[in-house]
């Protein structure tokens, strides 16, 4: 049943490609180049950045336990 529906659902895909018009090829105006930028060394300041995450009195960070996790 699964087979004779797959065919028929394939068939119809076929005759539905060939009412698809052909097409010539697509000419872009502008270049369709990637645009990169050169890569910056960055400072980063872990102090700075933890400043304002929640710790406990022993100086931890207190985080979020996933509820995936056991």
């Amino acid at each position: 049943m699964i087979e004779k529906e797959a065919e028929k659902i394939l068939e119809e895909f076929s005759k539905a490609l060939e009412k698809v018009p052909e097409l010539e090829e697509t000419h872009y105006i502008v270049d369709n180049l990637n645009r990169t930028r050169a890569d910056k060394k960055r400072k980063h300041d872990p102090k700075r950045i933890l400043k304002n995450a929640p710790v406990d009195e022993e100086g931890n960070i207190i985080v979020e336990r996933g509820e995936w996790t056991q």
